[in-house]
């Protein structure tokens, strides 16, 4: 509730220093030595560079385009790797990659989903173009279920890489930049031959959050770009509340909260630098999980805590490290999508706070945005996904029909 949502915006201040610290450490006080981040080991594939005339180029601008070996697990699909001018969280120029997905059948304009995959991760292996062509191919198996019932309604598919080339896990803002920019570069392609075709977008989880971003950014970030609606599932809104729930204690999934503390350090590494409180024990997890994708990043966390990391037990409270939560929880940004959305969620989610999904879709709603919500019954998050599919692509596929938007307002 809207109402909820403020109480726990003025709570005291130590309660606000227990969400920051949860996220693996708070920064230290302004003078305090800084360590550098930790960023990801190098793409040796130069298409992956960061060109150095960036500051030439628009956000969205094209820089590359690679075509890409076909894949078995989508018959008759062609697949093309397209590098982009985005902008990052400090509003300086990044290079970002999406993976575009086409039916060989393709009619010209025909629609398009720009779906954010959960990508768990800190390294360039977990990116989507490499995920696709891994020697594991269960990593994809559930993936290529969902994405060829989508590519058999003759729709594009772009997956953008919407962590950004320093895979800033944590940094939700930036995927929803990353997002919208990918959007505007794939209807560049002419090869694509998408540029009047309608386009949503999709995610759920880490993939949602950047949906629901780029959702609530688009009338201010890309104003010009015309969005059908976005389905977004299992959304964390508030960092701030889900970072407070992880507390002190140990958790079956402290890495995620560990590999987003690296992640928004390497995306703020003057505001949150949270290396500098890390114990012994902390500075070689970081080592260990700095190219790392889902499995490892939850095995170095597993049953672990933020004590089990930090070098003293005294975390002092930052306002710039605080700040920088705040901006990445979609619940206390004071836009709202212009765009229809569904959103799906489990009503008991013992992943993410579900309080601070309600109180954003209600939020959404008073500010006009036609917002249609489902629940899941189950109280397993990955499990949400799955159920709450059908219901999304049958929304997805009415708004990319034209159909009007309902509501459950």
């Amino acid at each position: 509730m809207i109402r909820d949502a403020a109480a726990r915006h003025t709570r005291p201040r130590r309660a606000l220093l227990a969400a920051v610290a949860a996220a693996v450490l708070t920064a230290l006080p302004a003078g305090a030595g800084h360590s550098a981040p930790l960023y990801p080991t190098a793409d040796p594939d130069p298409f992956y560079n960061q060109p150095a005339d960036l500051a030439d180029h628009r956000p969205g601008d094209v820089l590359g385009v690679r075509p890409m070996p076909p894949l078995a697990m989508f018959p008759d699909t062609t697949i093309t790797l397209i590098q982009f001018r985005s902008t990052n969280s400090a509003g300086d120029p990044i290079a970002a990659t999406t993976t575009v997905l086409q039916p060989t059948n393709h009619h010209t304009d025909a629609p398009v989903l720009s779906y954010q995959h959960i990508i768990n991760g800190l390294g360039i292996r977990c990116s989507v173009s490499k995920v696709l062509y891994t020697q594991d191919p269960n990593l994809m198996v559930r993936e290529a279920l969902a994405w060829n019932a989508v590519l058999k309604r003759g729709w594009t598919m772009a997956v953008p890489d919407h962590l950004g080339p320093n895979f800033a896990y944590g940094a939700a803002k930036l995927g929803g930049q990353v997002t919208l920019d990918g959007i505007r570069a794939v209807r560049q392609v002419e090869q694509l031959r998408i540029g009047g075709s309608r386009v949503a977008m999709a995610g759920y989880s880490g993939g949602g959050m950047a949906t629901a971003w780029a959702a609530a950014l688009q009338p201010e970030y890309a104003p010009e770009l015309p969005i059908a609606g976005a389905a977004m599932g299992g959304v964390p809104m508030n960092l701030v509340s889900m970072l407070e729930g992880l507390g002190f204690g140990s958790h079956p999934v402290f890495g995620l909260a560990l590999a987003a503390g690296l992640g928004l350090e390497r995306e703020y590494p003057q505001r949150f630098p949270i290396s500098d409180q890390m114990n012994a024990s902390g500075l070689a997890a970081r080592e260990k999980i700095r190219d790392a994708c889902t499995n490892d990043i939850l095995g170095a966390g597993a049953g672990r805590g933020i004590m089990d990391f930090a070098r003293t037990t005294s975390l002092v409270e930052d306002a710039e490290a605080r700040a920088v939560v705040e901006e990445n929880s979609l619940e206390l940004y004071p836009g709202a999508p212009t765009m229809p959305v569904f959103e799906w969620h489990s009503p008991i989610d013992g992943l993410i706070p579900v309080d601070a999904i309600d109180a954003t879709t209600r939020r959404w709603c008073a500010a006009g945005t036609p917002v249609v919500t489902q629940q899941t019954p189950t109280p397993d998050h990955l499990t949400a996904a799955v159920l709450g599919l059908p219901a999304a692509l049958s929304w997805l596929d009415a708004r990319l029909q034209g159909e009007p938007a309902p509501s459950t307002c």
